[in-house]
């Protein structure tokens, strides 16, 4: 009978091709899943470790590329006291996990979308916005803009893709904010983002761009609020937030 519900997804072991280090605290890591159905951009998965007297825990990370037949990215922030990201940052090729996904529907860019697109992440909020970017790339030159909010430059994810991105994509802009010191070659000061940092000419409601906004919970009610304020509409943006796990 069918009960118009989808089915659940299962547990699956995923095996590890390769780590590595993005940031001193966080790391990249590369799996293979087999039976692997894809993805969307923007779209996340459980990860469950398991330990020898059956207790487990559980985190949902975000993939950070578009579907890639049974090879899959994580990039993993650490948490000095946490239970999974210091057991994640350890792995090795040939190592195994279990995961199950992909989860999501609403926080995604559909491969079909073709409205200019605005990005804005605050630190380890880049992951599903940079599946969002190298998505792009594979499909098309539809205009976007990444704003990328960090406490300094050693905390940026990706740094080298990005800088050879925004070279090679003239649909592409990157500008990364920073709120604690900023690099030697960056003539804005040190400060959280703020109103002239979103409301560049191209990029106003009246273009209207589809906007999509990742970090902690406190960034993310901040960044919406200023842009609702600029006259973008509610129904054109779609949030992440992340926080402490209980």
């Amino acid at each position: 009978m069918d009960t118009g519900l989808a089915p659940k997804l299962q547990w699956r072991a995923a095996r590890v091709v390769d780590s590595t280090p993005e940031t001193e605290s966080a790391r990249t890591i590369g799996l293979v899943a087999p039976g692997w159905g894809g993805h969307l951009a923007g779209q996340h998965v459980d990860v469950k470790l398991t330990a020898e007297d059956g207790y487990s825990a559980q985190r949902s990370y975000s993939l950070g590329r578009p579907a890639d037949g049974q090879r899959i990215e994580l990039t993993v922030q650490q948490i000095d006291d946490g239970e999974v990201s210091p057991y994640l940052m350890g792995l090795r090729p040939g190592d195994e996990i279990e995961l199950r996904g992909p989860i999501g529907g609403w926080f995604v860019l559909r491969p079909a979308a073709e409205a200019p697109v605005l990005l804005v992440a605050g630190g380890s909020g880049i992951v599903p916005l940079m599946a969002m970017v190298r998505q792009r790339i594979l499909l098309g030159s539809t205009e976007v803009r990444l704003v990328y909010s960090v406490r300094r430059p050693g905390d940026v994810y990706y740094a080298k893709e990005l800088v050879q991105l925004e070279g090679d994509c003239d649909w592409l802009q990157v500008a990364l904010i920073y709120t604690r010191a900023a690099a030697p070659w960056t003539a804005r000061p040190p400060r959280r983002i703020d109103i002239d940092d979103l409301s560049l000419p191209g990029w106003t409601s009246d273009d209207g761009p589809n906007i999509y906004i990742c970090g902690p919970t406190g960034f993310v009610e901040s960044v919406t609020t200023k842009l609702t304020r600029q006259g973008h509409s509610p129904s054109a943006i779609r949030t992440e937030r992340f926080g402490p796990s209980s």
